[in-house]
């Protein structure tokens, strides 16, 4: 029970004594703002692409320049790589001198690609390689699609198989070659794989359902 005795407080009664500081809430300290946050540089535009084919004036080209004139279709460097783009017309005597004069003694490589949409449907390209240069040297030669360049076999033994690589895969008939036939497929094999119309699947199934009388399964 209450003590009724005791006089009831009035509110002055409950305020603190004299010089003493009223209680208040806990001061807030400010937030310290976020760094601004540095702008990434904007990335330096893109290089445009250094160029494949570089026009090539060097002593060789010049030379060849000077004793085939227009057949020398063009001179270019593609990848460090020295090329002749040549007329096929002239492509017998150049492959001489290149032998003879310019000791490119080696028939490194013979082979061809194919361009559907070109007039010039195919370039042959011959890697030629000097022994006594250490130097490799490349002729490029476009031919139509029922062009036959002349052979290079008298020039360089080596051409034998490759041109009929080239024959078997591309369908390209060099004249003067002693023995033209495939290399890598079948004698019955229709076509000619590496041409870029070519329906390979079709063809394998054809000759494999002909030679063998089963489904090739591809």
């Amino acid at each position: 029970m209450a003590d009724e005795s005791k006089p009831p407080q009035s509110p002055d009664s409950q305020k603190p004594e004299s010089g003493t500081a009223p209680a208040s809430p806990a001061a807030k300290t400010p937030a310290t703002p976020a760094p601004p946050v540095a702008a990434k540089p904007a990335p330096p535009p893109p290089k445009p692409p250094a160029p494949v084919q570089i026009p090539l004036d060097n002593e060789l080209t010049r030379r060849y320049r000077e004793q085939f004139g227009a057949a020398i279709l063009d001179a270019l460097e593609d990848r460090k790589q020295a090329y002749l783009v040549i007329d096929a017309a002239q492509l017998k005597e150049i492959a001489l001198y290149s032998r003879d004069f310019e000791k490119f003694d080696l028939l490194e490589d013979f082979t061809a690609v194919d361009w559907p949409r070109r007039e010039k449907r195919f370039d042959l390209v011959a890697i030629l390689y000097s022994f006594p240069h250490n130097t490799r040297l490349r002729l490029k030669i476009p031919v139509a699609e029922n062009e036959r360049p002349v052979s290079l076999v008298e020039v360089w033994p080596t051409a034998d198989w490759l041109e009929r690589e080239i024959y078997d895969m591309f369908g390209v008939e060099f004249s003067g070659h002693p023995g033209l036939k495939r290399i890598l497929l079948p004698d019955g094999w229709q076509g000619h794989p590496l041409r870029k119309d070519y329906d390979i699947l079709l063809q394998d199934n054809a000759w494999v359902r002909e030679n063998l009388g089963i489904d090739s399964g591809q």
